[in-house]
């Protein structure tokens, strides 16, 4: 079962393909059923650990506002109000409120992670903790700012996050600062740079260089060359991501430039440090970059049958 988004719509759509393999030979038949309106750009749709009965529906943007809304589905009802509301959001471009994710203990902790632009930080990322007033109800007093990120640009943020299924810990996907063809080399820069990375941090530790989170110490450049936050790197714009959690692979749905959209795939128990290509290469296309992964998957865009436009999930 998956969750779709449209424009103001929430769609639950389940698939009955036994298969569908990077040929296509197996197409997917789906069917959907529309079940919430009236959203201010749904992007992102999840679970709390442990609740069953109700949808986390992150809102880009209302004016300039982020929210996250409760859909119940036990009384298939929209919550008036916002689970949460995160005034000073970007509105430019790209931008605005990206990305929640839940603390593997949020049934003890109260404890979840949000990914947005701010308008007062000339729309830098920021990753920040809140925790919960009570189950419908987060308190936005609670609000901890864990890591900021400045953005040359206003498109590109990646803006996913999500929490490994076997480390509790939190990846954290940024796109390559933004414009067209990454001019500053973001994404192949591996020290002072965070832009085009995923990420992996601990949102409980402290001993990263603002005492705000811990930097794990299997992260592949701890203590060596390389920005010891960085998980992986040479990526565009990881937009959506994800994890399987049998068997702990890693699904990186990375947005094309001009040629080709790509899905990225890291093993379960890799080490980290993978170098994906970008700028280098776009997919499988441009010259050979060594050590470089190559994606799992890839498509032009266009309207046949194994075509499409941006990549939206991994």
């Amino acid at each position: 079962m998956r969750h779709w988004f449209g424009t103001g719509t929430i769609l639950l759509c389940v698939f009955f393909s036994a298969l569908l393999v990077p040929e296509l030979e197996a197409q997917p038949t789906m069917e959907a059923t529309r079940i919430a309106t009236g959203l201010a750009r749904p992007v992102f749709v999840t679970t709390a650990p442990g609740d069953s009965t109700r949808l986390f529906i992150v809102e880009q943007r209302s004016g300039s506002t982020g929210r996250i809304r409760i859909y119940n589905l036990t009384t298939n009802t929209l919550s008036a109000t916002p689970f949460l509301s995160i005034g000073n959001v970007s509105t430019g471009s790209e931008q605005g409120l990206l990305g929640l994710a839940f603390h593997p203990d949020y049934q003890t902790n109260g404890r979840f992670y949000v990914n947005y632009n701010s308008s007062t930080q000339s729309g830098a990322t920021v990753i920040a903790e809140y925790q919960r007033s009570t189950a419908d109800i987060a308190n936005p007093a609670s609000a901890r700012t864990l890591l900021t990120i400045s953005q040359p640009f206003t498109n590109h943020n990646g803006g996913w996050m999500g929490f490994g299924p076997s480390d509790n810990l939190l990846y954290i996907s940024t796109g390559d600062g933004g414009s067209g063809g990454d001019p500053g080399n973001n994404a192949q820069t591996i020290t002072g740079n965070l832009l085009g990375k995923i990420l992996r941090i601990d949102p409980l530790g402290n001993n990263s260089s603002n005492g705000q989170y811990g930097i794990p110490p299997t992260n592949p450049f701890v203590g060596v060359a390389g920005d010891d936050e960085i998980w992986c790197y040479g990526l565009r714009n990881p937009w959506r991501c994800s994890f399987d959690t049998e068997t702990g692979d890693f699904y990186m749905a990375d947005v094309g430039q001009n040629l080709l959209e790509e899905v990225n795939v890291q093993p379960g128990g890799a080490a980290g440090g993978q170098n994906y290509g970008w700028k280098v290469r776009e997919g499988t296309n441009g010259p050979p970059l060594s050590g470089a992964i190559d994606p799992i998957y890839t498509y032009t865009r266009g309207s046949g049958p194994t075509q499409g436009f941006s990549v939206t999930g991994g």
